[in-house]
């Protein structure tokens, strides 16, 4: 059936509730170029105006899921992929993919870049010399049939309609939408063709979702979307109020889940590696369970425990490098600088825009402030103490990781924006703040 594209637009500008045909024409018409920008736009505007109902939304995901190829991985049995909605050092992605890989279950996990002031896997990856994250689908496949996982990037055939969405979305004001971001969040995942998925949503400062109320609607939305597409799915809500693990930084990061696989500690006195172990072992269990391996999350986080003390995620992550091209022997890029950023006064560390934090990164040259811009794989930045944490004037809070001056003089006046040193300990919320199935 043909319609009108400024029919539709007017429809959803009347708060209507779009047919699953209307959403059909829409996507189909925008992705094969028969629907121009201007038209588009309007509409992306009236979803964020006026909102979808939950039947809209899941269909506008499927209808983004099937503008491009669907992976079929049946052969493989059950497979579980993870997704995190981002925050400043989560680096969960390269410990979980071998880890759950370990334990039986294939791990087909499509990734992306870093966005805004949060890293991505992707770049972290290519931190390591020749990793390959852009794969054909033939390789990608092949791969998780040798060795158990695969992380790649989303290849041209899958969800073109979400690659030109989002690309308008960014320039039309159209990014803050909850219809919109599930959508683009899920068609993608979807279109990987796994059996099962585990969501990690966050909230805090060093989220895009700032308080829980948020991060639980956007949880339960993407939970609903992924169980009426015949998905198994459920998501943890994650606190983001302090950065978690060590270092915000490509190899810096990469560096950190190896010492976590090698059985190693942090390097000195100060913030260990606890938060990040305790999250990825808590998101392999929910993963273990997910993928038939264990009846329980008692049994499944007792063999993630195994694997990760065993070698056994090592392992498969140091074959996971080969197939993808990767040699660690050649080592992880290093700065040419170290700086310190000591405390000014005496106190109780309290991090109060993690946002921030993430903006000193990228002037650092760990992420990018235009999508053009090229990444200085070893900077970042290493968090010493933890929240809440008492310091004395004098005490060495933060190292700085660099290769130029000016940007570093950037990054930490961007970075003392971020943390106040107090009288009164700051309450500190659970790191796990909610599961949803």
């Amino acid at each position: 059936m043909d319609f009108l594209p400024s029919q539709i637009i007017r429809k959803k500008r009347f708060a209507g509730e779009h047919t699953r045909e209307e959403l059909n024409f829409l996507i189909q018409g925008f992705t094969h170029d028969q629907i121009p920008d201007y038209q588009m736009a309007a509409w992306l505007m009236a979803v964020c105006l006026r909102g979808m109902s939950e039947r809209e939304t899941v269909w506008l995901t499927q209808e983004m899921r099937d503008s491009g190829v669907v992976l079929d991985l049946s052969a493989l049995g059950m497979t579980v992929d993870k997704h995190s909605t981002g925050g400043l050092g989560d680096k969960t992605s390269l410990i979980l993919a071998p880890l759950v890989a370990a334990a039986g279950i294939p791990v087909p996990m499509m990734a992306g870049r870093g966005l805004g002031h949060t890293g991505g896997t992707l770049d972290k990856l290519e931190s390591i010399s020749g990793f390959n994250v852009q794969m054909d689908l033939h390789h990608f496949q092949s791969q998780l049939e040798k060795i158990g996982c695969a992380i790649n990037g989303q290849t041209k055939e899958m969800c073109p309609a979400d690659r030109k969405l989002y690309a308008l979305r960014d320039v039309t004001g159209t990014i803050d939408s909850l219809p919109l971001i599930c959508g683009s969040i899920m068609s993608k995942k979807l279109a990987e063709g796994m059996s099962a998925l585990l969501l990690d949503v966050k909230f805090g400062s060093g989220a895009f979702m700032k308080n829980l109320a948020e991060a639980e609607l956007l949880a339960q939305t993407l939970c609903s979307i992924g169980t009426q597409s015949g998905k198994k799915t459920r998501a943890l809500i994650t606190r983001m109020d302090e950065p978690l693990g060590r270092f915000i930084g490509n190899a810096l990061e990469v560096r950190e889940c190896l010492d976590i696989m090698e059985g190693k500690s942090a390097p000195v006195e100060g913030k260990g590696y606890s938060d990040i172990i305790q999250l990825t072992l808590e998101l392999a269990a929910h993963m273990i369970f997910l993928g038939g391996k264990s009846t329980d999350l008692k049994s499944a986080r007792s063999l993630a425990v195994e694997l990760l003390n065993n070698g056994s995620a090592l392992k498969k992550f140091s074959e996971m490098c080969i197939a993808q091209g990767a040699n660690l022997e050649c080592g992880l890029p290093k700065s040419r600088y170290q700086e310190e950023v000591r405390a000014q006064n005496e106190g109780y560390l309290c991090f109060t825009n993690l946002e921030k934090m993430g903006l000193a990164g990228i002037h650092l040259g760990a992420g990018r402030k235009f999508q053009s811009d090229q990444l200085d794989y070893s900077a970042g930045i290493e968090v010493l103490r933890e929240q809440g944490e008492r310091v004395q004037r004098g005490d060495v809070l933060f190292h700085l990781f660099h290769n130029n001056h000016s940007r570093a003089q950037a990054a930490h006046a961007e970075l003392s924006g971020s943390f106040i040193i107090q009288m009164q300990p700051p309450s500190r919320s659970p790191l796990i703040a909610k599961v949803i199935t």
